[in-house]
């Protein structure tokens, strides 16, 4: 009896180029308008990757989202969403807003708990679209009132940083993540595309 293979073929959704998530018309992550300065451009480059990671994650259930990469990986997608909302806390609540929270995941006892706790419930994967778009909206609420890039504030140990390299440190987070993201469904059902 032949066994099956169980790597999954490739596919993508998109019928106009093959490389794609999706075909550009159906594509959300471009906004349409034109970057005119480095507000815009560094604001629309984050939107785009928040949207990547999400996208990566649609249509999966809760085994599938919980899958680990390779071992001693702890990585899977939904380890990921709830890491993207830890850091998202991390700079937009705590270093620019100043706010004294604690991380959504990660605590100093389990510093990996965002992939440890990746597990396959559908009440975990609830919470953590909840928590990751939570602190989204609110870095968003924020940024709208930040209209100085060169506003320095400290990090957590007292480093010195700018607004702007806030916001480049989260485009180069996710960007980071979102190869991880595109290696990661890939091994689950096949699905390929940027």
């Amino acid at each position: 009896m032949p066994s099956e293979d169980p790597t999954p073929s490739r596919w993508t959704a998109s019928t106009v180029h093959l490389d794609m998530w999706v075909d550009p018309a159906d594509d959300p992550r471009d906004p349409g308008t034109p970057l005119t300065d480095e507000r815009s451009t560094l604001l629309a480059y984050l939107r785009s990757y928040r949207l990547t990671a999400e996208m990566k994650c649609q249509g999966l259930d809760a085994e599938q989202l919980a899958r680990r990469s390779v071992p001693p990986s702890t990585m899977s997608l939904l380890g990921l969403i709830r890491h993207l909302a830890d850091v998202e806390r991390n700079w937009f609540r705590r270093v620019l807003a100043g706010e004294d929270v604690p991380a959504v995941y990660r605590t100093e006892d389990d510093p990996q708990a965002a992939w440890d706790g990746a597990v396959a419930d559908p009440r975990v994967v609830e919470q953590a679209w909840a928590d990751w778009r939570a602190e989204v909206a609110f870095a968003d609420h924020h940024l709208d009132g930040e209209t100085d890039l060169g506003r320095m504030v400290r990090t957590r140990h007292g480093e010195p940083v700018q607004v702007r390299d806030v916001l480049v440190h989260l485009i180069e987070e996710y960007a980071r993540h979102c190869g991880h993201a595109d290696l990661l469904r890939e091994a689950i059902d096949g699905r390929v595309g940027q």
